[in-house]
Formats: C-alpha cells, structure tokens, sequence
C-alpha cells in the first residue's frame, strides 16, 4: 500500500513538479555546469545501498581536501545557487526519481551517508531500527523542525516514533504537514 500511495502522488505531481525541475536543472547546468545531478550511494532499507539523486549545490570535488564533513553554516563548499536550493529543499527534486523507481518512499527516515551512519550508530542508541523502513524523502522528524543542523537525537526519537506508529494516514498528514509549515528550513546548509 506504501508503495502505491507513493507511486500515485508522484505520478499526479508530476505535471506541476517536472517544469520546476527542468527549469532548477537548467539553471544549475547554466551556473554550475556539468554534472546537473549529484549521485551518491546510501544505505536504505536494511542497509542495502542506493544512489540517492539531488541537484548539484557545490563546487565539484568539494570534500577533496577534507574528506565527509556534516555541512554547516560557514560552509564555503556551496555555491550561490546551491545554498538557495538546499534553503528551499529544491536541492532534493530529483529524489522524486528514486521514488518512482522504488529506492525510497515520499516519508520515511531521511538516509545518511554511510561514514556517518557508521559513525552514528556507535553513539545513538537504537540509530540503526531507522534502516528497518524505506527511506524517505521527508519524515516526521522533518516536519517537526528536526533536520540540517539539530539534535540528532531528537531526529533519531522522531524517526523511531514513526517508523512504531506508520500508517498511510500518518504519512499523509506529514505531506501535508510539509505544506503546511513550507519547504523552507533555517537549519539547511
């Protein structure tokens, strides 16, 4: 059923979202030139990896120097465009696509790089029940202000929570929720 409702609203989005998209991935390709989308692997449901989609928001080999690092205010890897795109979580459109093709679902525990989830699950007790449910492109963490730069471990008890209490009903009142409360996030860098 998940993935049903998941399939449905992406496909009836479709016709509003994909303009936006080209028009994103046009202006990303005119400002930052190629490549348009940012591929990388993340672990997903039970830690089985995927290549997650987003619009290119930094400089090209931007962690060269100092390998993965959590992004943060400072952050001088981003370009111009790339910080409004995160701000406006426009960055993550194309995660639409990993949705049609079954990699993740509209909600669910957003996916972590994998040096972080290794890192994670060391110091977050319980961390790694996140990967028992597909991952999403929000969650009930998000839309309850967890997400960018915050309590990780609020983000953890938020995505436990849900992953205890999902229904179709939950997930709709978090797509809702998104609309509700806006795309827009002061803790996305």
């Amino acid at each position: 059923m998940k993935r049903l409702f998941d399939f449905t609203l992406v496909v009836l989005g479709l016709p509003i979202l994909l303009p936006i998209a080209l028009i994103l991935g046009w202006s990303v390709r005119k400002n930052l030139g190629r490549p348009i989308l940012f591929r990388q692997k993340r672990p997903g449901l039970k830690g089985e990896t995927f290549e997650m989609l987003k619009f290119r928001s930094m400089c090209i080999g931007a962690e060269k120097e100092t390998g993965p690092v959590w992004a943060n205010k400072e952050d001088n890897r981003r370009t111009h465009l790339g910080s409004f795109l995160r701000k406006t979580s426009m960055d993550e459109l194309p995660q639409l696509f990993n949705v049609l093709m079954g990699d993740m679902s509209l909600v669910g525990p957003r996916p972590e790089r994998q040096v972080f989830v290794e890192e994670f699950k060391k110091s977050i007790p319980k961390y790694m029940l996140r990967l028992k449910m597909k991952a999403g492109l929000t969650g009930w963490a998000q839309v309850n202000g967890w997400w960018g730069n915050t309590s990780l471990d609020k983000r953890i008890e938020f995505d436990l929570y849900y992953i205890k209490n999902w229904s179709l009903m939950l997930d709709l009142k978090i797509i809702l929720m998104i609309f509700w409360k806006g795309f827009v996030n002061p803790h996305a860098y």
